[in-house]
Parts: structure tokens; C-alpha cells; sequence
């Protein structure tokens, strides 16, 4: 079973090889500037929302911040504090529940300041990605996109962070570092997405708006 930090990642026995990463065919090799990335979602489509939106659900939102330095664009994640009760180890986005009042995008910028202290005011909201739908509980996470000036002064909340991740998204299309792999039976299965990084697996939902983020950039780039 991959693991990630401390975590397991329970894979069933039905399991089975997916497709390939949606850039496998992608020739140009060269790192994502942060212009293009500007410029990929100036021109993306909506996402999409999830159904449970305006049912009265509680919502989530995640921050998925982007920055430069030395011509490579990094992404920021966190590994999970292994004391959690739940997605103990696991690497994510900055990101937790709404509070009431407060719209989804206050969420996502409350928490990555919580979580990691990133000030808002440092962060540029550029877009979203497709909405998600949790498949263990009834709630959705609205993943926002950010970008900052440059590589961020940051420190992990001991009580919900064990480790700050700048992650350079050219490591996310290296060969090799995302697999697919579907889980159940046919017609039932679903695809379950994962990135391979140095000292940890990221998988689940993360993973699939990773995938999302980089499919946007590499159908523009």
C-alpha cells in the first residue's frame, strides 16, 4: 500500500490500472511561468458545481496557492498533523468547513491563514477548480486558485499541520509521478487519482484537483 508521512492508503483488491495522465502526450517539457498560469484561467471554462450547492449543505473550500521563484512555479501543500481523528498524514490544500455568514472564499483564505499563516492580502484570487463532491460524507469543497508575489514566509499550525510542501508543479508532470487506478467493480468503479512526490503520496481529493489545475494549465501552455 502507498504511504505518505504516516499515513496508509487502503487500497482494495478490485483495484486496478486507470489511464494514463491526461498530459502524457505533452511534448513541451519546460517549467509553467506564473504568467501562463494567469493567462490558462483568464481564458478556462466555468467549473463545475456540485449538485449538493444550494441545498443548504455545508460547504468547504480549499486554497490552492501558487507562486515563482527562480522561473518555476510551486504550489502549496500540507501534510496532515498525524494526531488528527480524521485524514491524519495526509497531504492537502489549506482548506476547512464554512462558517456561518461567511462566503467560500473568506473560508479558503481564513483557513490557509490559520493553517499555515498566508495573509490574504497577499493572495490574488485567479480562478476556481470544478467544484467536488465528497464521496464519504454529503458536502462539497469549492477549491480556489491564488496567486502571490513570491515564495511566502509561512509557519504550520502544530494543531492541524505537521509540514509545509512547496511542491514545483514541472515535479507534478514528471513520467511516472501521477497514476489512476480504479477502484470497485464495473459498472460501479470510480477513478482514484495519485501523485507520487518525495516523501509522500497525495491522493484522494487533493490529487483530483491537482489533476484539474494541471490539465487547465498544459491544454493552454
Amino acid at each position: 500500500m502507498p504511504r505518505g508521512g504516516d499515513q496508509v492508503i487502503p487500497r482494495p483488491a478490485s483495484s486496478r490500472v486507470g489511464a494514463p495522465a491526461p498530459w502524457h502526450a505533452r511534448t513541451t517539457r519546460r517549467p509553467i511561468r506564473l504568467d501562463e498560469v494567469r493567462q490558462a484561467f483568464a481564458a478556462a471554462s466555468p467549473p463545475r458545481l456540485s449538485p449538493l450547492e444550494g441545498t443548504g449543505v455545508r460547504g468547504s473550500a480549499v486554497l490552492a496557492a501558487l507562486y515563482q521563484d527562480a522561473g518555476e512555479t510551486y504550489v502549496v501543500l500540507t501534510r496532515r498533523a498525524s494526531h488528527l481523528r480524521s485524514h491524519r498524514s495526509e497531504v492537502s490544500f489549506p482548506g476547512g468547513g464554512q462558517d456561518p455568514g461567511e462566503d467560500l472564499r473568506t473560508t479558503a483564505l481564513r483557513e490557509a491563514f490559520e493553517e499555515v499563516a498566508l495573509d490574504a492580502a497577499s493572495v490574488e484570487i485567479i480562478g476556481e477548480l470544478d467544484h467536488l463532491q465528497t464521496v464519504t460524507s454529503r458536502s462539497f469543497i469549492v477549491p480556489f486558485v491564488g496567486v502571490l508575489a513570491g515564495r511566502p514566509e509561512l509557519e504550520p499550525n502544530p494543531s492541524e499541520v505537521e509540514l509545509i510542501l512547496h511542491v514545483p508543479l514541472s515535479e507534478l508532470l514528471e513520467d511516472g509521478v501521477f497514476r489512476e487506478e480504479r477502484w470497485g467493480l464495473p459498472p460501479l468503479d470510480r477513478p482514484i487519482f495519485f501523485f507520487e512526490v518525495e516523501g509522500d503520496t497525495i491522493w484522494g481529493a487533493t490529487a483530483s484537483m491537482l489533476r484539474n489545475l494541471l490539465i487547465i494549465l498544459t491544454e493552454s501552455v
